[in-house]
């Protein structure tokens, strides 16, 4: 029993979710006489394409589907998508209370009534205007993206590693077309998922520490000296 709680430990880190959830939902919930609103010039010039509302909705499979794999099939990959995308939420998390802020970018109205203006209206109803900034969405997707392009067992199939590479960019397009976020919450998405990168993937996390351990060690050995 204790050989295979440690063999599967690394499920332990899907607890953080419920967290996330939680914490999340609270903000949402907050009651705000003033929001930060997000904009940038450029959100004016970027048209509203309802289709675009495929990709975006596209990303819960994208993020569970590639997410169950890593689970089962690459436990250290797993880890590390997760340690990824911990980073960037609760970044964003803090962000949300220290910051509260909104968008104002939505259409009052739709042109047409079809399959995709539906399901937009859907997406607005459910899913408040607050609490963009960064996007978790173009976040997350970068992430997955990261971990399919970092997998060992995926090196070798480059038609996965494509779609997931365009799979993420029109997760990330999407955002903008469907006036979900501003390109400013694009952005710092992105750099934000550069800065996590740096961190899981480069090393800069266990440089970091080891700098932060022999530190410590040294003040120790002064203080014995």
């Amino acid at each position: 029993m204790r050989d295979k709680l440690n063999q599967n430990k690394h499920v332990l880190l899907l607890l953080y979710f419920p967290f996330y959830l939680a914490v999340f939902r609270y903000l949402e919930n907050i009651r705000l006489e003033h929001l930060h609103i997000i904009s940038s010039p450029l959100d004016q010039h970027i048209p509203f394409i309802p289709i675009f509302i495929i990709p975006y909705l596209f990303w819960f499979v994208y993020i569970a589907g590639p997410g169950l794999y890593f689970l089962f099939c690459e436990k250290e990959e797993f880890c590390r998508l997760m340690y990824f995308g911990m980073i960037g939420m609760t970044v964003f998390l803090l962000v949300s209370w220290i910051y509260p802020n909104g968008l104002d970018i939505r259409p009052d109205s739709f042109a047409d009534n079809n399959i995709f203006t539906q399901l937009t209206r859907f997406v607005y109803s459910v899913d408040t205007s607050t609490n963009v900034l960064p996007s978790i969405h173009v976040y997350n997707s970068v992430g997955i993206y990261l971990a399919v392009r970092d997998s060992e067992n995926l090196a070798g199939k480059k038609g996965i590693r494509y779609a997931s590479l365009i799979t993420t960019v029109l997760i990330i397009l999407s955002t903008m077309f469907v006036k979900q976020h501003s390109v400013v919450d694009v952005f710092t998405g992105l750099m934000l998922s550069y800065v996590a990168y740096e961190l899981v993937y480069g090393g800069r996390a266990v440089q970091i520490w080891s700098s932060i351990n022999m530190v410590k060690y040294r003040k120790k050995e002064e203080l014995k000296s």
